[in-house]
């Protein structure tokens, strides 16, 4: 049986957040699902738990940052190609997010990224598909000759 992730954020407003990230086209395993949680799907074997704060205060042991202050994890997604970066990126400013970086541009990979309802850090990005199976320095190396 391979992995499945898990990553679990703390949000004031579930109903809020559920929204913000069905307005960027992803879906909810309803099995998963209640007043405290939102099991959000970003693959077949990625999810994001999206849980009130109380909710998840039950599960750390140390206290719950404030994400309108500090950061504690960048949550990255991919997106199929640049097209779609820039459109998952204007989908979640439409959908009250606050812009974080410009776009940032490495050849093999773009990426934008920005600040959900709560202030996590969320980062769209694609890669180049010859970057991804031979890794950055290879692709430069291939690109230059």
């Amino acid at each position: 049986m391979s992995r499945l992730l898990f990553l679990n954020l703390p949000v004031a407003d579930l109903t809020a957040g559920r929204a913000f990230f069905a307005a960027l086209g992803f879906d909810f395993d309803e099995k998963f699902c209640d007043e405290g949680a939102a099991c959000m799907i970003v693959s077949e074997k990625a999810y994001v738990m999206l849980l009130q704060r109380d909710r998840f205060a039950d599960f750390v042991t140390k206290p719950l940052a404030d994400p309108a202050a500090t950061t504690a994890l960048t949550a990255c997604v991919s997106a199929t190609s640049r097209e779609e970066v820039d459109s998952l990126a204007a989908a979640a400013l439409a959908a009250g997010a606050a812009p974080a970086k410009d776009p940032q541009d490495y050849g093999f990979m773009y990426q934008r990224s920005f600040h959900d309802l709560d202030g996590h850090l969320w980062e769209i990005a694609w890669m180049d598909p010859v970057a991804v199976e031979k890794g950055p320095a290879e692709f430069a190396a291939a690109s230059d000759g």
